[in-house]
């Protein structure tokens, strides 16, 4: 917490790196050696589900997903059997940060990429993880995966992002953890202008940079999906729900309905996780019931603004049958 009561995130967090050749100290990317292990409920992890479905890397970097709640300890693997993950053979996730740095003092954080032979995690690093799943492991991307950080829109990418990051993605954090009214205040505003601001771009173009699907993309989109769900009333963003913005509704609805998104998000996990785990927020523990999620497959006609969705690519064929999403509309 800031010295005026506004949030601020610890970003400490484990930074090795997997590279192609496992050059400058960092390891090398191998099929079979790492697991990526997630939450469904946690928006930084969701992007990396995502982009490891746009590039197919299923086969090659297994995924350990934790249970919708934890304490102040760690992420727990409470969906496995036996509350233990299969591959890592354990139920905290902090034992794999221990194994990385014995004795160690932050958050366990996901996502989280362990090396599976050593039981260590390599990086928590959430922004590294998916620049470098797009392009440090190409040898392994399906045929037809997309490019998601082309080298020319990167300029931009950043620039856009780096705003959203700042005043959305961050922002509704800051709005419901803020300490003082003037800091919830502030985080308020600079969000909702923030939102405008990214309306306005979004009334006229398909996609947040260029006309394919790219990292812009992939860091909003986990906002806006869990927006009306949870940050609208857990956490006091409440001017205007999603759905009430027909812009950003409809740029919503257009990536859930393309594969490897609204595939990613499990609705009921993500609602357990914030108002089961936030019980300053929410003392109760009471999970809403609604909101009501049929308009998410409706339909969104924003490919009348033209735009290619994967570009030269082709769109990812279904999940693994183990990591299909049960719980939401077309599903």
């Amino acid at each position: 917490m800031g010295a005026s009561g506004e949030f601020v995130r610890n970003t400490r967090y484990l930074d090795g790196r997997i590279t192609a050749d496992g050059r400058d100290g960092s390891l090398p990317a191998e099929a079979g050696r790492y697991r990526l292990v997630v939450a469904r409920g946690c928006p930084w992890a969701n992007r990396t589900i995502i982009v490891r479905r746009l590039t197919g890397l299923e086969d090659a970097l297994s995924m350990g997903i934790c249970g919708p709640e934890h304490d102040e300890r760690s992420w727990t693997f409470d969906l496995d059997p036996g509350g233990v993950d299969p591959v890592l053979g354990i139920h905290f996730l902090r034992d794999a940060y221990e194994k990385a740095v014995p004795g160690y003092d932050r958050g366990v954080t996901v996502p989280a990429i362990v090396e599976v032979g050593t039981g260590a995690v390599v990086t928590s690093d959430y922004r590294q993880i998916t620049l470098d799943m797009e392009h440090e492991w190409t040898a392994f991307h399906r045929p037809g995966a997309p490019e998601l950080y082309p080298d020319k829109l990167r300029d931009e990418i950043e620039e856009v992002a780096a705003g959203i990051y700042e005043d959305v993605n961050n922002g509704v954090y800051k709005c419901g953890f803020a300490g003082t009214q003037a800091a919830y205040e502030e985080a308020y505003g600079k969000l909702f202008s923030r939102l405008d601001q990214v309306s306005e771009r979004l009334a006229t173009r398909r996609y947040l940079v260029g006309d394919t699907i790219t990292e812009a993309d992939i860091r909003l989109w986990p906002t806006l999906v869990r927006f009306d769900a949870v940050y609208h009333g857990h956490f006091k963003c409440n001017r205007n729900k999603i759905t009430e913005m027909p812009v950003l509704w409809a740029y919503a609805r257009d990536l859930y309905q393309t594969p490897g998104f609204g595939d990613t998000i499990d609705f009921a996990q993500t609602k357990a996780h914030y108002y089961r785990v936030h019980r300053n927020l929410n003392p109760s523990g009471i999970i809403p019931v609604g909101p009501d999620l049929s308009g998410w497959v409706t339909p969104h006609h924003r490919e009348e603004l033209g735009g290619r969705p994967f570009g030269d690519g082709t769109p990812p064929g279904p999940p693994p049958p183990a990591e299909r999403v049960t719980d939401g509309p077309g599903h």
